[in-house]
């Protein structure tokens, strides 16, 4: 009786990603001194992008967190904005802490209509406000008209400005705004911002971005607020 074939393991899949960061991005990055060299090199990393593009085919909901200390949170988010409305597409924005101002993103976004949704459901900054009671208060409502939209499926994008703030200050709970990302339809992405954001919601989160401060104006300079820059 003839002894069966040894099961040969598959080979290990190739580690496409490994693969790109060993090839880099090109320029005078890469060692190759001759044009031909240079040319088979990036004639590779075209190849291996190819592959790890047609490997991630999955479409879903994103959470995507943008927290730090630097600045460009809220713009960053914005920009995601513009975006989602230039495909057609509906988005709703909830300010959490702002309102005692009309920044000019809303003033310029007032020509998509309906398409766009915008609530400053905050009075401005607790220095400002100096009534605890009544933040937690207008941070409930602003949350329960966030969870509106959060069900919405007409809604592409639901941006919950300076979110991750208010749960920061204990005005939210981090469990509430997690249960609450688990109730958005399948293919409605979800922006928070603010510093500070908790760890329960930068574990649930999709991509987590964290604005570095570096050097800023106002600190280093005495720079006020300036209309384009900071509203």
């Amino acid at each position: 009786m003839t002894e069966p074939d040894p099961v040969v393991p598959a080979a290990p899949l190739p580690d496409l990603d490994a693969q790109a960061a060993d090839l880099g991005p090109g320029g005078e990055l890469a060692p190759e001194s001759d044009v031909e060299g240079y040319r088979r090199r990036m004639a590779r990393r075209r190849e291996v992008q190819q592959q790890r593009v047609g490997e991630r085919n999955l479409e879903k909901g994103l959470v995507l967190v943008f927290t730090g200390e630097g600045k460009g949170k809220t713009t960053a988010a914005l920009g995601l904005v513009l975006r989602t409305l230039g495909h057609g597409d509906k988005v709703a924005v909830v300010q959490f802490i702002k309102g005692g101002w009309l920044p000019g993103e809303a003033l310029a976004l007032r020509s998509f209509g309906e398409a766009l949704h915008w609530h400053a459901l905050g009075e401005g900054f607790t220095w400002e406000t100096q009534d605890r009671e009544r933040d937690r208060q207008l941070v409930q409502a602003a949350w329960q008209r966030s969870l509106e939209y959060l069900a919405d499926p007409e809604r592409k994008l639901v941006v919950l400005d300076e979110v991750n703030v208010a749960m920061k200050l204990g005005y939210l709970e981090a469990d509430q705004v997690v249960a609450g990302l688990d109730r958005r339809p399948a293919l409605t992405h979800v922006v928070l911002t603010g510093r500070g954001a908790p760890e329960s919601v930068l574990e649930r989160a999709d991509l987590v971005t964290e604005m570095k401060l570096v050097r800023h104006p106002f600190r280093e300079q005495g720079v006020k607020a300036q209309r384009g820059i900071e509203f």
